[in-house]
């Protein structure tokens, strides 16, 4: 196996952003895309993300192979491409993955693959009656903004309307955002939805606005939420959320 990028910001961010969530992680690599799906430590967050081999400008991959990484030792790597470098892995002969980034300067770092005890993760089939498509901006300002009150946020879901709302001690925050150009809301029906989320969780996952100027936005009632960033024919980066729910 050979994978050559020649824009290593796709890999190198969202190794970054997988790596507040994940600490090791089993990457398959198919002749189609690098691929990656783990939960975190406390079993609250599972990511999934897929990386297209037409990111690539060279990728020779024959056949599966499977790898398991320390995410913090890769991100520290992967730190140190700048955008002119062109970053290769591949597979060394003591079976360690080289990762070389060249410019005026060629740099060879090896990582040892590590033994994963966990069972191969599976992306759970969920159903969501609230689509919610609008800029990434916008959610990072309303989790910046509910930031500021609580530890959770309700994602309320109405026609035409998309509101998150916090509560602390003693001040609330209430964020709406109205459909225009910006924002699509889909409904498979009128009733109003409402979900509550871990505000410290969202906080690391809007992270993905790195790689897309657009986020979609899917929940139901007491349901967990996902959320997906995406660059066609580039990078695939969602994250799906355990609900908190609370007994009112």
């Amino acid at each position: 196996m050979r994978l050559t990028l020649a824009e290593p910001g796709y890999l190198k961010e969202s190794i970054s952003i997988i790596s507040d969530l994940v600490n090791e992680a089993r990457f398959k690599i198919t002749p189609n895309a690098i691929e990656l799906v783990a939960m975190d430590p406390a079993n609250v967050a599972m990511v999934v993300f897929k990386l297209l081999s037409s990111c690539f400008t060279e990728y020779d991959v024959a056949k599966d192979v499977e790898i398991a990484i320390n995410l913090n030792n890769l991100k520290q790597v992967l730190r140190r491409a700048s955008p002119r470098d062109m970053l290769t892995i591949d597979l060394d002969e003591e079976n360690r993955l080289k990762i070389q980034l060249k410019s005026s300067t060629t740099r060879t770092f090896n990582l040892p693959i590590i033994d994963l005890e966990e069972k191969e993760q599976k992306v759970p089939d969920l159903k969501f009656p609230v689509t919610v498509k609008t800029s990434s901006s916008i959610l990072n300002e309303a989790i910046a903004d509910v930031d500021v009150v609580g530890e959770s946020v309700a994602f309320i879901a109405e026609p035409k309307k998309f509101t998150l709302q916090a509560e602390g001690d003693l001040n609330q925050a209430k964020i709406e955002i109205k459909e225009d150009d910006s924002t699509k809301i889909t409904m498979s029906g009128d009733e109003r939805v409402k979900a509550k989320y871990s505000i410290e969780y969202l906080k690391k996952m809007i992270s993905g606005s790195k790689l897309s100027d657009e986020v979609v936005i899917q929940f139901s009632k007491d349901y967990p939420l996902k959320l997906e960033y995406k660059t066609v024919d580039k990078v695939m980066l969602s994250f799906i959320l355990a609900p908190r729910v609370e007994n009112d």
